[in-house]
């Protein structure tokens, strides 16, 4: 049977900690590949979320070129089928029983990786308890969380993975480019000439 990681955020912007992460846990749970994919219209994350196809763009030019590797644009169709003044919202449930109705579930199974600060917000997800149904959740560790602030209803089902702690985030390199400090070694180069050429976070 293929093992396959689904790796969501809102990668703005996607980072090297994000590589290291995924290439960790792909190692640790053999799996076959990874597929990366841009939060559309994200209902959680409320400022500075930059146009998704410029998200999707840098998504790409961090994370195609390794084996293993891809990148899928399901969310960002979705939030601009009602128009880019109101796009709908994308929502993790709803993404994940698209893909498992795409996946055969007899050949592949579905592993979908977050961090455990989205496992402490569960509760705000829609539907979170029915994800259960459809593949195994993934989670990793993140500087400054930690379990004890998770229900001990979810505890029982993730598969909880030591991971290595990176003290590196997206809203970090957002503040840097606004302060003019350096993000080299933070993004692949060519997602900071994307950046730069395109003026974001600014």
């Amino acid at each position: 049977m293929r093992k396959i990681g689904i790796f969501g955020g809102a990668f703005n912007p996607p980072h090297i900690a994000h590589l290291i992460l995924a290439l960790d846990v792909k190692k640790q749970l053999g799996l076959n590949k990874i597929i990366f994919i841009p939060a559309g219209n994200p209902p959680l994350k409320k400022n500075e979320v930059v146009d998704s196809r410029h998200r999707l763009n840098m998504a790409k030019l961090t994370f195609e070129n390794k084996r293993g590797f891809e990148v899928c644009d399901i969310e960002m169709k979705k939030s601009l089928q009602t128009g880019p003044e109101k796009p709908e919202k994308s929502y993790t449930i709803d993404t994940i029983i698209k893909l498992r109705n795409i996946f055969d579930t007899n050949s592949v199974k579905l592993y979908l990786i977050i961090g455990i600060d989205n496992l402490i917000d569960f509760p705000k997800w829609k539907e979170p308890e029915k994800l259960f149904n459809f593949c195994d959740i993934v989670v990793m560790n993140r500087p400054g969380y930690n379990s004890s602030k998770v229900s001990r209803k979810y505890i029982k089902k993730i598969i909880m993975l030591n991971t290595p702690i990176l003290g590196i985030s997206s809203s970090m390199i957002r503040n840097y480019v606004k302060i003019n400090k350096s993000i080299d070694f933070l993004v692949v180069p060519k997602v900071k000439k994307y950046i730069f050429s395109n003026n974001l976070y600014k």
